[in-house]
């Protein structure tokens, strides 16, 4: 498949894909992330290894849609806490040493 990331094009199949993938580990998942064979990796990790070009260069969307199209299973990002109840560094010391916090007062 023809797709075109960060203005360079590039011919992808997925077994390509599989090929540059095998044995690079994935790192920590903290946005968009794909699927390839039974790890989970970050988009943009992805991105990287395949086209060789800087992380920067290219846009989350782009690796998406180009992976969605070979087959890929995509995910959104992560959930992440939400609200008053995350425990912050300050939270958490005020709460170890019995002090009142911003929060508590």
């Amino acid at each position: 498949m023809r797709c075109v990331i960060a203005r360079y094009p590039f011919e992808l199949t997925k077994a390509g894909v599989l090929a540059s993938m095998k044995g690079v580990r994935p790192e920590l998942i903290t946005g968009e992330s794909v699927t390839i064979g039974r790890r989970r990796y970050p988009v943009k990790q992805v991105g990287q290894v395949i086209t060789g070009q800087d992380r920067r260069d290219f846009t989350v969307g782009e690796v998406t849609r180009a992976m969605a199209s070979l087959g890929f299973t995509c995910h959104g990002c992560p959930e992440a806490p939400v609200g008053m109840g995350v425990p912050t560094p300050l939270r958490t010391a005020s709460a170890m040493f019995g002090g009142a916090g911003p929060m508590d007062v």
